[in-house]
């Protein structure tokens, strides 16, 4: 009996970052660092040890405002390579806080915080790009919104 297209139904949506594989173990850290990820495990590689002594990481999950996702290793990726095409969104109280400690942590501010119409279903919204290239929107929990993430 064939399935309708209609049948097929998934469970979870899991994030991956593709990272430049001798960045990886920096990655985690920072994701660690600036916005309170937890790890839930690693796989890492046989080889060697990074410079900085630590475990080459070949991926890693992270679990991250009640969501999960998967920093990975990517021997292909590009020297200073960026994320294209992916915007991560967390949401928060106090975004002036989250963005000033993901600044602390390596990433770079881009632009003003935004509120009213310009911003996540009229909430506030500012911008943060990690040293990985990644986009991340740190926005206000706003009851406007019809869409939720997780």
């Amino acid at each position: 009996m064939a399935q309708t297209e209609g049948a097929v139904k998934f469970t979870a949506v899991k994030p991956q970052l593709m990272v430049k594989a001798p960045r990886t173990v920096d990655a985690v850290q920072f994701y660690k660092t600036a916005f309170g990820a937890v790890e839930g495990g690693s796989a890492c590689c046989p080889r060697p040890t990074t410079e900085q002594g630590l475990p080459n990481i070949l991926c890693a999950v992270l679990e991250l405002a009640g969501c999960s996702l998967v920093v990975y290793s990517d021997e292909s990726a590009p020297v200073g390579s960026e994320g294209i095409g992916t915007q991560l969104c967390l949401e928060t109280k106090d975004v002036e806080a989250a963005i000033s400690k993901a600044v602390r942590a390596g990433a770079v501010a881009e632009g003003e915080i935004t509120e009213g119409g310009g911003a996540c279903c009229g909430g506030r919204v500012g911008k943060v790009r990690d040293p990985f290239g990644y986009v991340w929107l740190i926005c206000s929990p706003s009851n406007n919104c019809a869409v939720k993430c997780c």
